[in-house]
């Protein structure tokens, strides 16, 4: 059966990427769960031939995917509080948000930014389905609505008198599967010259850097700044500014208005239409190619693990990531080839990673065992955990990533 566009409508025919099966990337298993059948989706991409958004063609629905354990904390990562912290202090003074503003976090998590908020006398609210996440914002005193953000939310919330000064949406644009719907959603809940900022991966990175690590079932849509103007644009919304920002291997910061608001809209944002029309984003040929670079990725991941087994180099992983179990499903490594892999996360910690059912250990068996390889998973954030285990470093341990080739940290500097 033919999918339309998420956005458009448009019928879908065009493959960008084909991993194959996995089951979610988020979804841990017990020890139990070892023994009991796997649910596996396909994970394919494909890109609208009219307004070039580029989206899974099968997908699980969002229930099923962000439940009550999903396992992703973003208080995990020291990089990404600082990130938070410094886009907490940054944006009251440019908007002028004080104790008689509100802001709204749409997936706030575990409170890792609205926190700040709580901090400086701002009222805010945090928009969060997942139960373990929500009741860890709860906890440092954030109120949270426990549901999916959709126009019906924001409607009752402007209803109950929460129209917000600002709206945030850090890493969810991608998430949602109903795209036109949340974002008239975005449009709803905003006062009349009120700012919504979203941050997403910039899909111009994920092709330029061969990430597709980053696709997994929990992301929906892959995102350029002309696709994300002409959902905006049908929903009301106008993009006023935008950043590019380091985080997530390249994201961008799109600052978005009502549509009539008196807000001007920067250079900066034509400048970036232009940087991406000229790499060819609005049209079809920018988009093949893409699934023979990602298999070489592969080969050569699998290649470095086969030889380190013959040549008896022990081998872990660092990060049990979505991105990190994207790659492992997609190449098929089992516990043969990569043992174990270390997380900070205690949340992680004693399960096993889905599809590969490698078991996730605390990062403290590393003193231990002292690998002679370690493959950080999560390679946007590989110079923090190198940081953190400079002891293994001194030993001898190397650090490898593989995104967008592979590389041995140490040979790098």
């Amino acid at each position: 059966m033919t999918q339309s566009c998420r956005h458009c409508g448009t019928p879908l025919s065009r493959q960008f990427l084909d991993l194959g099966f996995a089951p979610p990337s988020n979804a841990y298993l017990s020890e139990d769960d070892l023994s009991a059948p796997e649910v596996t989706y396909p994970l394919r991409l494909m890109v609208c031939d009219s307004c070039f958004l580029v989206q899974t063609q099968d997908y699980a629905r969002a229930n099923s995917l962000f439940d009550k354990d999903y396992a992703y904390f973003s208080s995990t990562s020291n990089s990404w509080l600082a990130h938070a912290a410094a886009y907490s202090a940054a944006i009251p003074e440019r908007l002028g948000l004080d104790a008689d503003s509100f802001v709204v976090e749409v997936a706030s998590n575990d409170g890792y930014l609205l926190k700040n908020f709580v901090a400086a006398g701002v009222p805010c609210l945090g928009i969060e389905p997942t139960a373990s996440t929500a009741a860890a914002a709860e906890a440092l005193g954030i109120p949270v609505t426990r549901e999916f953000f959709c126009e019906r939310l924001a409607n009752g919330l402007v209803a109950a008198d929460k129209s917000a000064d600002l709206v945030i949406g850090n890493n969810v644009y991608a998430h949602v599967p109903d795209i036109n719907d949340f974002t008239r959603g975005l449009a709803r809940l905003l006062k009349p010259e009120g700012v919504v900022t979203l941050e997403f991966p910039h899909l111009m990175r994920l092709v330029e850097f061969c990430q597709f690590d980053t696709v997994y079932h929990e992301h929906f849509s892959y995102l350029s700044l002309g696709a994300v103007s002409r959902i905006f644009e049908a929903c009301g919304l106008r993009v006023f500014d935008v950043e590019e920002l380091a985080t997530h291997g390249g994201s961008l910061r799109v600052y978005g208005c009502l549509e009539k608001c008196a807000r001007e809209t920067t250079g900066a944002v034509a400048r970036l239409r232009a940087e991406e029309v000229r790499r060819g984003m609005e049209g079809v040929d920018y988009y093949s190619g893409f699934q023979a670079r990602a298999e070489t990725v592969k080969n050569r991941f699998l290649s470095f693990l086969l030889e380190a087994k013959r040549d008896g180099r022990s081998i872990a992983g660092y990060g049990a990531a979505a991105k990190g179990n994207t790659l492992l499903n997609f190449a098929g490594v089992k516990p043969d080839l990569l043992p174990f892999v270390c997380d900070s996360a205690p949340a992680k910690q004693g399960s096993f990673l889905p599809g590969s059912h490698i078991p996730v250990l605390p990062p403290e068996v590393l003193s231990e065992r002292r690998p002679d390889d370690l493959i950080i998973l999560p390679w946007n954030i590989a110079d923090e955990i190198r940081r953190q285990n400079a002891a293994l470093a001194e030993k001898g341990t190397r650090f490898v990533t593989f995104i967008p080739e592979t590389r041995i940290l140490e040979e790098a500097e």
